[in-house]
């Protein structure tokens, strides 16, 4: 299979007519067309190819496109110089080379397509060629020999290689260890895979949104896809915003490593922007920036937004009035020529409004998100919806794909997660298995609106239909979940639950269990997390932990406590990570602790937070994980988890289900709504004055006719709809 992944060069023309002879002859080609990739640093700068074509059957192919109508003769010049950089590059991977030889063959042509002249290739060193003869060229090259080195060359290309292994050196005495176990995981994973060298090259024209499950690589290819934009345009002003602050540092370790890759030279950080979505007078921040910037007389901090609009809208609050007092008195100039937003998912409308609006006319703005990471009842909103109509009514934005330009690319693989662990996590996190409500006729705590979601990010239907009301059971296949995720791992050890019945009990077993994964099973200290799904009881519910720790030598942290808010792990020191669940997001390790599960089977009754938010929450700290997970709980709810795991294995790690109707959609919804403070207030109120009554109509102190006509026809009319 040919993949066509179109980057950008200064030869438009010519990589157009070099696309179009390719596309007509993907039948008879595999693996893949680079446009505009890769560039790599040199010691007179960075170097960008005009074209590249890596396949196992002809080996690298390196293009110098010529748009000239007469080739002259600085073609071979041009061959020399890219062959010796080329090699230069392949020469520092040991695994390319034997001895002092590389093990790849570099074959240099130079395309002219518009130089008819051009007939039998005559120079076999200096081959050219145009329309008529390039296909017949390369399937000339026999590379057959060297077909063990693709992968490792393909990795080497893509400048990931490196970055992907862990720097810290893993000392490992027994095969059989954890520790060897998830040193094999980590140098299994070395290559992008199509689809996100895609959404790494490809610079849509406009708006691009890349969608993915957690694990499917989507911080490493934004990362990438930055690198590559300020490699290609270091002119360029670059924004990288986000919602968890612990991803601040790891974009920028990110972005630092593969720009250095392409261009032997650190990042100019003055054109980079890697900020917060809020921000404030300490740190900066894009909601902040697009205040101060535009001189809007409105500024908001969270103290001053939670007091205006409330908790849960303080930032949706303080876009919305932003973008209102930039509309009224719009200034023309812009600020950034791309913004890059991660966690889109966690933003509503009005920031991904604001971003747009700090963008040039182009407006590259870039956004991915994770269909599943929060579980809504609904995903993010059309872009239609998000970015709105312009002065004539017509869509600002609209998101489409063509054969060689992707505005919409789907991750649908995940390479963190392994099937067992993400099957799991959708299973609790929708209630797939949970026991039925008496009133909903199903254990569903949420669902998607649109059905085939499902497909999008990685289902396939095993069994019946995807339709409201229909019996289905879905799976992930080898293709979206690869199969290496679980074989290197004992499967019957990488999921594990356990009750308690205290919180000490759950405490020891948890210290205990990371004492062992440090002393026997070769686990070093950041491969381990422990989460706690409750955000306000995290401080607390660490502390027992984090005792017998440090009373065992071990030392630990809390992570935006006793660290930077901007580091997640402490890199400086062994120690253990705990952390809350908001924090874990965008993070991973080998082992992922998740304590107090119990707190997320039903609605929390401390922080009014609905049954669909805690068991997002749980699904969330689950699939932190790269290969196991220990998922422990205290009393009768962490029992009920726990059936509902078994039902997961039991059914051989599917989802079986009935698909809600529409009508079961809306009660779903409504039902495991968030409830905010003043709503629980009312509630409560309610409720009281109910049991009164019903306590009066028991004790014959109150009879129904004492009611006035409205309230009991209301009632009446209130029962029989349900």
């Amino acid at each position: 299979m040919l993949t066509i992944i179109n980057g950008t060069n200064k030869k438009p023309i010519a990589s157009e007519r070099l696309i179009k002879i390719f596309s007509a002859h993907k039948a008879e080609l595999e693996g893949t067309l680079f446009i505009g990739y890769p560039i790599i640093g040199t010691s007179r700068g960075h170097h960008s190819f005009d074209a590249t074509y890596i396949s196992e059957s002809h080996g690298l192919v390196i293009f110098d496109l010529n748009e000239t109508k007469v080739l002259d003769d600085n073609y071979k010049k041009n061959q020399d110089d890219s062959y010796n950089k080329m090699e230069s590059k392949l020469k520092s991977y040991d695994v390319l080379n034997s001895g002092r030889n590389l093990m790849v063959d570099i074959q240099p042509v130079t395309y002219a397509p518009f130089d008819n002249a051009v007939g039998e290739i005559a120079d076999k060193t200096y081959p050219v060629c145009n329309d008529s003869n390039i296909i017949k060229y390369i399937k000339g090259i026999d590379s057959s020999s060297n077909i063990s080195y693709y992968k490792p060359l393909l990795s080497a290309i893509q400048s990931i290689s490196n970055i992907r292994k862990n720097k810290r050196i893993r000392n490992v005495d027994s095969n059989e260890s954890k520790g060897a176990r998830l040193q094999e995981l980590e140098e299994s994973i070395a290559n992008l895979d199509p689809t996100q060298a895609e959404a790494v090259i490809q610079m849509a024209n406009g708006v691009q949104r890349i969608r993915g499950l957690a694990g499917s690589g989507k911080t490493i290819v934004l990362a990438l896809k930055v690198a590559y934009i300020h490699a290609q345009h270091p002119d360029w002003k670059i924004a990288v915003t986000f919602h968890t602050r612990s991803l601040k540092n790891q974009f920028k370790k990110l972005i630092n490593s593969f720009v250095f890759e392409h261009t032997h030279s650190e990042p100019n950080w003055d054109n980079i922007n890697i900020s917060h979505a809020w921000g404030s007078h300490s740190s900066s921040g894009i909601y902040y920036e697009f205040c101060k910037s535009y001189n809007l007389p409105t500024l908001y901090d969270f103290a001053s937004a939670k007091n205006h609009f409330g908790y849960s809208n303080a930032f949706d609050g303080a876009c919305k009035k932003a973008l209102e007092e930039y509309y009224s008195q719009k200034q023309d100039f812009n600020i950034y020529d791309v913004i890059v937003v991660d966690e889109s998912q966690d933003f509503t409308p009005p920031f991904l409004r604001i971003c747009y609006e700090m963008l040039d006319d182009n407006k590259r703005l870039i956004y991915a998100y994770d269909e599943l990471q929060n579980l809504n009842s609904q995903s993010l909103p059309s872009p239609e919806e998000i970015f709105g109509n312009d002065e004539y009514g017509n869509p600002r934005v609209v998101i489409k794909n063509s054969e060689n330009q992707k505005n919409d690319i789907i991750l649908e693989r995940c390479y963190r997660n392994s099937k067992p662990v993400l099957t799991t996590a959708h299973a609790l996190g929708f209630g797939i298995y949970r026991k039925p409500n008496s009133s909903l006729n199903t254990g569903l705590v949420q669902i998607f609106e649109n059905n085939n979601l499902w497909l999008d990010v990685g289902y396939d239907i095993y069994s019946g239909e995807l339709k409201e009301g229909k019996s289905v059971v879905l799976e992930r296949t080898e293709k979206t979940s690869p199969s290496f995720l679980i074989e290197k791992l004992q499967s019957d050890d990488v999921l594990k639950f356990k009750a308690f019945e205290s919180t000490q009990e759950q405490a020891k077993w948890v210290a205990h269990e990371i004492i062992k994964n440090l002393k026997e099973d070769e686990l070093r200290a950041d491969d381990i997390i422990v989460i706690n799904p409750d955000p306000l009881t995290t401080k607390n519910n660490v502390g027992i932990i984090r005792k017998i720790l440090f009373d065992n030598k071990i030392s630990s942290h809390l992570t935006g406590v006793d660290n930077s808010q901007d580091d997640f792990f402490d890199e400086n020191h062994d120690s253990i990570t705990f952390t809350g669940v908001f924090r874990a997001k965008g993070n991973e390790a080998g082992m992922v602790y998740v304590i107090h599960a119990d707190d997320c089977y039903g609605r929390s009754n401390e922080s009014n937070a609905s049954i669909a938010t805690n068991r997002n929450r749980l699904f969330t700290a689950i699939t932190r994980s790269k290969a196991w997970v220990r998922i422990v709980g205290i009393g009768e709810d962490m029992r009920n988890l726990i059936d509902e795991f078994e039902q997961v294995r039991l059914n051989n790690y599917r989802l079986s289900f009935v698909y809600p109707t529409d009508e079961q959609k809306e009660k779903i919804k409504k039902i495991n709504r968030d409830v905010s403070m003043q709503e629980q207030k009312v509630i409560d109120e309610t409720s009281s004055v109910l049991n009164k009554f019903i306590s009066g109509i028991q004790s014959k102190n109150l009879i129904i006719e004492d009611l006035p006509p409205n309230v009991l026809e209301f009632l009446r009319k209130e029962i029989n709809k349900s």
